[in-house]
Order: C-alpha cells, then structure tokens, then sequence
C-alpha cells in the first residue's frame, strides 16, 4: 500500500484500523503527542497558518500535497514503503535469509535500544529550536523551519508505531518515555549530548541541519539496510523527508556566506561585522563547533555494539547493498589511529568493530560536498576565504579522543595549547553574542533581514514574496 487514508484519526498506510488494540493505543498515545507539541513545539505560532507540505503517498515523486495549515492541524501519521517481495537480509551473520517481519526474540532488547535511540532524536531537536520563530530572518525561513518541525514530530510518530507494534508494554513504556525527557533538562535530558546543546540563533539551526540531520540521514540509511524489514521500510521513508532538512542548512549557510561576500565587496576595506554581516571566519567557528559535536553521534571508533548490531543483521553500513560486494565483513580491516604516549599509532582494527568509523567516514565525505558548494560562493565573488572541515579527533567528547587535545588538523596538542587557541577554533562568548544580536524578526513578505541573502527561488514554485506563513 502506498497510498496514505488521512480519513482516520491517525493517518497512515500500514492499515491500522485492521488491528484494534493497536490502533487504540496509539489512539491513546496520541493526545499525549499533541500536549507535547503544545508544550514543547514552537511557541505563539499555533494559530497561524503555514505553507506546508503534506505526503500523501510514499512513491518517490508525487507523493508531496502544498497547502496553508496550522501546525496543530498537521496530520502526522505512520507512513512505510511498500513491502518487497522476497527480500532478504542483505549483511551480517543472517546474509540471504528472508528479512523478518516479527522482532526476532534472541535481538528484542538491542533492536529496541536502536529503535529508541533514533526516536528521541525526533522532539528533541523540536525542543531545541522552539524559539527560533521569534527571530525568523524572513516569511521563507520561518516557514522552512516549521516544516522541518512537522517533520521531525512525523519521523517521532513513524518510530513510536515500531515500539507500540513490535515490542508490547515495553515498547509502550518507551513511547511514554519519549514524551518525558527534554532537551538540555539536567535531571532528565535527551539521550545523545548533540540534542541537549542550545539553539538559539538561525546561524546554530542551519548548521544543526546542514550537520546534524546529515548525521540523521546516515544513521537512517544504515537502519534502511535492516534485516527488520519494517524498521528499513519506515526509515527509507524517512529519508525522503530528511532530504529538505539538509537543504535548508546547506542553502541556508550559503546565503549566510553569500551576503558577508557581498558586504566584503562593497566595503573591501571594512570588517563586514561593522555592516552587519558575519564574518566568514565566524562562520568557520560555528562550522567547527558543530561538526565535532555531530560527528560524535557515530560512538566510538571501536565498538563491540556496532560489530554485534552489524552481526545481528539490525544495523547495515550506508548503501550496503549499493555499494559493497561483501557482506559479512569477516576477515577485514580498517585502520584507525590510536592515542598512545601522547602520539598516534595507526593499527588495523577488525572491520565489524570500525563499522562506527565506516559511517562517521562516509559523513564526513558527504559534508565535503556541501563545504565545497560554499567555497563556489566564496569563489564566483573573487574573495580567497575557503572553508573547510576540522578533523574528525578535532574536540571530541566520545569516542578513543576523548579527554584529548587535537588542532584542526588533528594533531596531538596540549591541554594547556588547546585552551590558548580555542578561540581562534571555536565560538566565544562575544562571537555569539554578536551573532545574537543579529536575530531581530523580519516578518514583512518579501523583505529578508540584513545579515543573509534570499534564497534563489522559493518554495514549490512560489515566489520569495509568498505569504508562507500568515501572521
């Protein structure tokens, strides 16, 4: 089935009316949800209109409807591919076998620790950017920022069904649970320490998007692989949806970049602060902080859970099928550099146990490209500033680095050279006060603020002057 029945209270493709103890709690679970988005959404926008997408199918092209809704309204729902036929588990000790459409019980505990971890990502990165509307820099990104709200709430509702269909009470309880813990709350925070970090500025939301959503979609594309198929099923969906949420921090650090070009052209002999503009190496700064904080999100390099979820068949590389002729990695190696007596030695490590660093690589190799679209900004305005990304030992809080002290470069530093250069490397204090007091709300159609460009086009054919949001 790819068609979604939004006739129901709870819309979805997976025919839910069919089984009504499911179906009731869900139904049960679902006012919850929507007091949580009123609690924890975005704030004093609940009444207003928005230029939102909808699915209304989960076919590759077409499946998008374009409509002004208010956020309460949304109709989240459950949303799978369709089933294929003869599909078998494509990695890991099971390789060939039929996928399974039950939970097998020998994986139940460590499949529904996957499950949960991905699924508290959901709110809270809702949670983290609830007070972005009040400093929205135009209608376009106002709107673009609720959409991937919506979204993110979606993909909450999408793992929520796997808990309460596959894992009983206790998958239940940990739908409650979902519901309970907050972004950055000291007795009860989120699970993962990148969504417990405060977004307070545009700056921080595109570069939690162009980065951190990058490391959702590679965490979703490793889970696409599942040998639990409905698990694959919902994530390849899934990924659909994540595609704009990349755009709106890949574009959105662009047009940051292309407006600072611009004044540096304008004003050649002015710092583009004095303009209002950030600087490109403030921009850099932000850049570093967030890549390290997302790339820790991988785990460690070397990692037992990895090679058993990988063993298991739960958990693929990126592109398993696509891009790999062997499947069971046995009796292969990936080098890692390890920290000993204050150097590093390259060591090879048994390939299911780097699998960790197999996806923190292909990461890192895919924010290149959009790294490398920011320096054809910089480029096509005759200006030599170049970004680039830090090393993946740069700032590390998980992991075989942690504790240690690495340049951008990654080269082993003292603790004491770290702490006197950080600041050339990370956001001060004065940086972000700087960048926050550029957030002032520019809600007028077609007018954007003074500190980032507009976009090239709008949205779904729509001009920049469009009412996307109706104030």
């Amino acid at each position: 089935m790819t068609a979604i029945d939004y006739t129901q209270k709870i819309p979805n493709n997976v025919d839910l009316s069919s089984d009504k103890r499911l179906q009731r709690a869900l139904e049960h679970w679902q006012p919850a949800y929507q007091q949580w988005w009123h609690e924890m959404g975005p704030t004093d926008f609940e009444t207003n209109e928005i230029y939102l997408r909808t699915a209304v199918s989960v076919d590759s092209d077409g499946w998008a409807h374009f409509g002004h809704v208010k956020m309460p309204d949304y109709r989240w729902g459950i949303f799978l591919e369709p089933q294929q036929q003869g599909r078998v588990v494509p990695f890991g000790d099971h390789l060939g076998q039929p996928v399974w459409q039950e939970v097998p019980g020998e994986f139940r505990t460590e499949l529904r620790r996957l499950i949960v971890t991905q699924a508290d990502t959901e709110p809270a990165s809702v949670e983290q950017q609830r007070l972005l509307g009040h400093t929205a820099p135009s209608l376009y990104d106002l709107r673009n920022l609720f959409q991937v709200n919506v979204e993110e709430g979606r993909h909450l509702w999408a793992m929520v069904y796997l808990l309460h269909r596959y894992f009983g009470k206790d998958g239940r309880t940990e739908a409650e649970e979902l519901l309970e813990r907050r972004s950055g709350n000291a007795d009860h925070p989120r699970i993962l320490g990148t969504f417990n970090e405060p977004i307070t500025t545009w700056l921080d939301f595109f570069m939690f998007t162009m980065f951190t959503d990058r490391d959702g979609k590679f965490q979703l594309l490793a889970f696409a692989e599942s040998g639990f198929d409905p698990l694959a099923r919902t994530c390849r969906f899934m990924l659909t949806e994540e595609a704009h949420h990349m755009f709106v921090g890949q574009t959105g650090v662009g047009r940051v970049i292309q407006r600072t070009c611009e004044v540096m052209n304008e004003f050649p002999d002015a710092d583009p602060a004095e303009h209002g503009a950030i600087p490109l190496p403030l921009i850099q700064k932000y850049v570093n902080f967030w890549v390290a904080s997302s790339t820790d999100l991988y785990g460690s390099e070397i990692s037992s859970n990895a090679a058993n979820y990988f063993a298991a068949g739960l958990k693929g590389r990126a592109y398993e099928e696509k891009k790999y002729s062997e499947h069971t990695a046995l009796g292969e190696s990936f080098m890692v550099e390890r920290p000993e007596n204050g150097s590093l030695t390259r060591s090879e490590v048994p390939l299911r146990n780097a699998l960790n660093e197999v996806l923190r690589s292909d990461y890192l190799e895919d924010n290149q490209k959009g790294v490398d679209y920011w320096n054809r900004i910089c480029e096509k305005a005759n200006l030599s500033f170049r970004f680039s990304l830090p090393h993946r030992r740069f700032n590390r809080k998980i992991g075989i680095y942690t504790g240690l002290y690495f340049d951008l470069e990654g080269a082993p530093i003292s603790r004491e050279e770290f702490e006197r250069r950080q600041h050339q490397w990370l956001p001060t204090p004065e940086d972000r006060a700087y960048v926050t007091s550029l957030m002032k709300p520019v809600f007028e159609p077609g007018k954007i603020a003074g500190w980032i460009a507009a976009p090239s086009k709008g949205v779904n054919g729509q001009p920049f002057e469009f009412d996307y949001v109706r104030l």
